[in-house]
């Protein structure tokens, strides 16, 4: 039995960057890209789309941008985080209908073979996508369907609306996802701010912050001493954990 197009299982594996199988998240900084990747591939000749999905770690809404098709099976696509805090990416695949339909529709007119049951296949899927889009889409979608279906104008005609590069943009917009095979794990991203990347730290005991000797220092005398820390070139200032350290069992001078 041949299974129908949409039907047929996408597969996804191999999905980078990750780090121990996601058991981490990755780390960037306030600006910087995400470069996803992963191996997609189905058990059939249907043309595989995907797409990468991301959203920032607070919030239900997924964006999502296409990947594109390398060699081998690999899919790549990009995402740029721009807060700090947590971000989730996954990927989500499936079996694009209408462009499995043009690449046997092409494969039909090089071979001189008639297409004119294939043109109203063609034009049964761009009205089932125009049930999936709101206006304008739907209506310039059937607008499409009907110049694959009209008779008219000749079937040259139809063959060349058939080919448009503007109904196959509008065909990607208005999948058909019923079947979609999304990655089972939703991948982790932590971000830092730009500083993250590289900064020189100083640490200070503000107890030996006093300019008098035998005295033990404030923390408004280690304010005084910052100039003269960036003077040197840090950027970052470190002080060890502060806190109450009672009476009882008090160690005394020297420990």
């Amino acid at each position: 039995m041949i299974a129908e197009p949409g039907r047929m299982r996408v597969i996804i594996e191999n999905v980078r960057p990750q780090v121990d199988c996601g058991r981490f998240p990755i780390k960037r900084t306030v600006g910087e890209k995400v470069h996803v990747e992963a191996d997609i591939f189905a058990d059939g000749h249907g043309a595989i789309a995907c797409a990468l999905l991301y959203r920032r770690e607070e919030s239900s809404h997924w964006d999502e941008v296409p990947m594109r098709s390398l060699p081998n099976d690999a899919w790549q696509g990009t995402f740029s985080v721009t807060y700090v805090g947590r971000y989730v990416y996954t990927l989500q695949a499936w079996i694009d209908r209408f462009l499995s339909w043009r690449r046997a529709f092409v494969k039909k007119l090089e071979a001189c073979r008639d297409v004119s049951l294939d043109l109203l296949a063609g034009a049964e899927l761009v009205e089932e996508a125009a049930q999936r889009a709101a206006e304008p889409d739907r209506e310039d979608l059937l607008a499409w369907a009907a110049r694959l279906r009209s008779e008219i104008q000749g079937e040259g005609m139809q063959i060349e609306a058939a080919l448009e590069e503007d109904l196959a943009r509008a065909m990607t917009e208005h999948p058909d996802r019923r079947f979609a095979t999304t990655y089972d794990k939703e991948l982790e991203v932590v971000v830092d701010r730009e500083k993250a990347r590289f900064s020189a730290w100083y640490e200070m005991f503000p107890r030996s912050g006093s300019p008098d000797a035998g005295r033990h220092g404030t923390l408004a005398e280690c304010e005084a001493r910052l100039p003269y820390v960036a003077d040197m070139g840090f950027d970052v200032l470190y002080l060890p954990p502060i806190h109450p350290i009672g009476r009882t069992n008090r160690k005394g001078r020297n420990n």
